[in-house]
């Protein structure tokens, strides 16, 4: 990654109220972490064994952001539901473009493979797809707004 890569990254995050971004790849790691009104960057080299491309967002569960813990407590009738995650940082829209109709309402079916929503990411449009079945109860996120690794994005009714 170049150092304006990197200083982009960063004037994203200081612009987003992110505070916390990791990035792994095959070349490097990278954790940026807004701890005061500075931003601190750490790198490190990745490890030698492969990685891959990017991490599965099931497991980072327990680190979810302050501004998701909100929708955190649930009623328990909504403790079937399962929740879509986003699996990168970047500004979250309903659509393709502002005058395309939503991926997914409330009340829609999806299957699994769907796309539900696109996250930019550094000028990259990235197809977020259902990673399972059911029907889409909630949306949690607003148009346009950006989101964190792992915020939820989307509550699904499985059954």
């Amino acid at each position: 990654m170049k150092a304006k890569e990197i200083r982009d990254l960063i004037d994203f995050i200081s612009g987003s109220g992110l505070e916390e971004v990791n990035i792994e790849t095959e070349e490097f790691k990278i954790n940026v972490k807004r701890s005061s009104p500075q931003v601190t960057v750490a790198a490190a080299p990745a490890p030698a064994a492969p990685a891959a491309p990017a991490p599965a967002p099931a497991p980072a569960a327990a680190s979810e952001a302050p501004k998701a813990a909100p929708a955190a407590p649930a009623p328990a009738s909504d403790a079937h539901l399962i929740t879509i995650k986003s699996p990168m940082i970047g500004t979250f829209y309903r659509s393709a473009n502002p005058e395309s109709p939503a991926f997914v309402n409330v009340g829609d079916a999806v299957k699994q493979g769907d796309p539900v929503c696109i996250i930019e990411a550094m000028k990259l449009f990235n197809e977020i797809e259902s990673e399972i079945s059911g029907k889409i109860v909630k949306v949690l996120v607003e148009d346009a707004q950006p989101v964190e690794y792992d915020q939820p994005l989307f509550l699904v009714d499985p059954s």
